[in-house]
Order: structure tokens, then sequence, then C-alpha cells
């Protein structure tokens, strides 16, 4: 069976950069009806955009629609829903029943995928959204192995769809109250503030309105208590579709183009021709927490990642290739960097990992300069390689 590689966008440049470097899909969302409030999102002339570009390439694009809706959003939703009927997407993710009952009425021609915060951890539940007329499960992370291959072998007719790479929320499938009480966000509408990854202290008395305060430690590492580490399962994807995935999921509708980049270009190689040393430091590259495989290969209670917030990673995100020619590059910059710095090439081409030394840099009026610092100036470069527009450079720390 064929495996889909399925990634975020938060916005179209970042669909863009997810499908040049190996998705196979991608999920959006639309300025309302998501749980990614803060991300870019697309709006409607975006989301016919989106979809144009992907089908181009004979990819696809899903359309989030899986907020935990109240009863004043259904006045507008009918509406939306129908728009998205016609624009060809090939599918709506939902987790309200209310939504997919209004989703079959208005956007009869999309696929309906039922999201992961309907908390899909049984195969009764899954065949329930079979029996209704959805044609994917995204499973809840709480799921090993074993209950995935349960629940396929229960529902075969249903599409499971699984997240292997990115963060992991430290509540049930995503459903979480903290934002709600520390700040007024709602988390299960798209405004999550992701309090769970803050440094928290205690009071050192009962009276509230004492200003003491003690540092709280966990095991004397630290005050992240809630902060949960991030998922990889590069090294297992082959035991997932044994177990019925279909869909390999990567989080991330708020991440840089960067991450997505580094993360989507492992996975389709690992996709492609196996898990190997090279995925495995190519997956610390870019910012992330600690790794964890969470719950897939049964119980865990090392899921918490007490040391700090996240890593930066191993490298910097220096920029993009805008155009290359001959023994030359167009950097359009995002990071400092000078002549005589080492670059690495990030690209789904065979320039992959190769690197260069910058010998010369230019700004776009033509001047000669030693160091390139301003940012998005695009810099012309002399590259042995000949890069394509979408590649990426960037710098080993």
């Amino acid at each position: 069976m064929k495996v889909e590689l399925l990634a975020p966008a938060g916005n179209f440049s970042k669909l863009k950069t997810a499908l040049y470097f190996g998705a196979d899909a991608c999920y959006i969302g639309g300025k309302d009806f998501s749980l990614r409030s803060f991300a870019d999102n697309f709006g409607r002339d975006e989301i016919i955009s989106a979809v144009n570009h992907a089908h181009s390439f004979n990819k696809k694009v899903y359309i989030a629609v899986n907020i935990f809706a109240k009863n004043a959003d259904f006045k507008l939703l009918s509406d939306y829903l129908s728009f998205l009927n016609d624009t060809g997407a090939d599918g709506l993710i939902i987790s309200d029943s209310g939504v997919f009952a209004c989703a079959k009425k208005y956007a009869p021609k999309l696929d309906i995928h039922i999201s992961t915060q309907a908390n899909l951890t049984n195969k009764h539940a899954v065949k329930f959204w079979a029996e209704q007329g959805a044609t994917r499960a995204v499973l809840a992370r709480e799921l090993s192995l074993e209950e995935i291959a349960e629940i396929h072998d229960f529902v075969p007719e249903i599409e499971l769809e699984a997240f292997v790479h990115g963060a992991m929320c430290i509540s049930y499938s995503g459903r979480c109250l903290l934002s709600n009480y520390l700040s007024g966000r709602e988390s299960n509408r798209g405004e999550c503030v992701q309090a769970c990854r803050w440094n928290y202290q205690i009071r050192k008395s009962d009276n509230l309105s004492d200003s003491g305060w003690l540092d709280m430690e966990e095991d004397n590492r630290g005050t992240y208590i809630l902060n949960s580490k991030d998922l990889n399962m590069s090294a297992y994807l082959n035991k997932m579709a044994e177990a019925g995935v279909c869909s390999f999921k990567i989080e991330g509708r708020m991440k840089s183009e960067y991450y997505l980049a580094t993360v989507i270009n492992a996975y389709r190689r690992c996709i492609d021709g196996g898990f190997t040393p090279l995925i495995e430091r190519e997956l610390l590259t870019a910012a992330h927490r600690d790794y964890t495989t969470a719950y897939t290969l049964g119980s865990n209670d090392k899921t918490v990642n007490y040391t700090d917030s996240q890593t930066k990673g191993d490298c910097d995100y220096i920029g993009n290739i805008i155009s290359g020619g001959d023994k030359t590059a167009v950097i359009e910059m995002r990071t400092r960097f000078k002549v005589g710095d080492e670059l690495e090439i990030l690209s789904p081409t065979q320039n992959f990992l190769k690197t260069f030394k910058v010998e010369k840099a230019f700004t776009s009026a033509g001047e000669q300069v030693e160091d390139c610092k301003l940012v998005q100036e695009n810099y012309t470069v002399n590259c042995p390689y000949t890069l394509s527009a979408g590649d990426i450079v960037r710098r080993r720390k």
C-alpha cells in the first residue's frame, strides 16, 4: 500500500515549500472554523489558489474545519462549506458532529476526515464514523501500534491517518482548558497560548496576597512540568504502515518554512529509502524538543520535556534560494552570513547536504559586500552547484 506524507501549511508560501520538499498532500485552514487561529491561514481566493497549485502537481489539499462549534458558528458555516464544496479540495477535517452533518448537506462532493480532536481511541468510534460516511479517521495520539492494527482489522474500509512528527499536547488528544483558564483564549477554538510550555513557580504560603515565590522543580531537572516532548516516529514508519496507517501526518501549521522543509525532506527520504542515521541527524537540525515515540510502542511515562522549552537545532537558517545559475545562486537572506562562511544545501534534489564556501557576495544593486546583513535582501553568491528556486541554505553551528 502506498502511504501518503501529509504536511501542514499555515500559508500559501508554506504550502509551496511543503509540496516542493516532498509532501503528497497538505492540510490547511481558512480564516474561520480552524484550530490554528494564529497561523496566517487562507482567505477564500488563497484556498482556491492552494488547491489549484497542489493539483497541478497531482497532490492534494485537505481543509480543516475542526473547531468545537457553538450555536452562533452555524450562521456562517453553511455558506463557507458550500464555498469549499466548489473549490475542488480533496477533503474536510472535522471534529464536531454538528459540523459533520452540515458538511454532508452543504459540501457533498468532499470527503470527510474525522479530526484527532474527536478522540478516536477505539475501533467502535471509528466504525461509527465510517457508517456515517467518513472516509478517513485521524487517530488519537494515545494509541499503540497494536491498537491501531486492531482498528484497521475491525474497520478496513476507512483510511487511517496518524501523527508521526511534531509537537505533542500534554492534554488528552488536544482537549485542554488551561489556555482558557490562564489567558481567556480558547484552545479548542484555535486560540491556544501554549500555557503548557511556560516556566511555572509556586507560592511559599497559602496566603494569596503573599508576593513570595519559589521556583518549582521536578526531580531537580527544571520547571517545565507540563511541557511535552516532540513526537518522532521516523524509525517506525514501516511498523505504522503494517498496522494499517496510510497517511503519515506532520504537525506544525505554526512552524517556519525552514522547519517544514527540513522535516518533510527527512520523512520523504525515509519513506522512499528507509530510516538511516542521516535521517536521525537531519531531524536534529531544526528547532525541536527532546523526541519521544509517545504511546505508539506501548505505555510510556517519559513524555515530558523537563529541561527547557525547546532547543534551537543544529543549524542556522540562512535563506531561500530565489534562483540558481552557472556557478552562482541568489539567496533571499533570513540570517546574517559573511564571506568565508561555509553553507550547506537543503534540497529535495541530489544537492542535499552539499556544501560550498562563500567567496564573493553582491547585493541586488550589484554592490560587492563582505557582510550580508540586510534581512530579505537578495544576495548573489558563488556556488558550484546548480540550485533551484525553493532550495534552502543553512549554516552548521
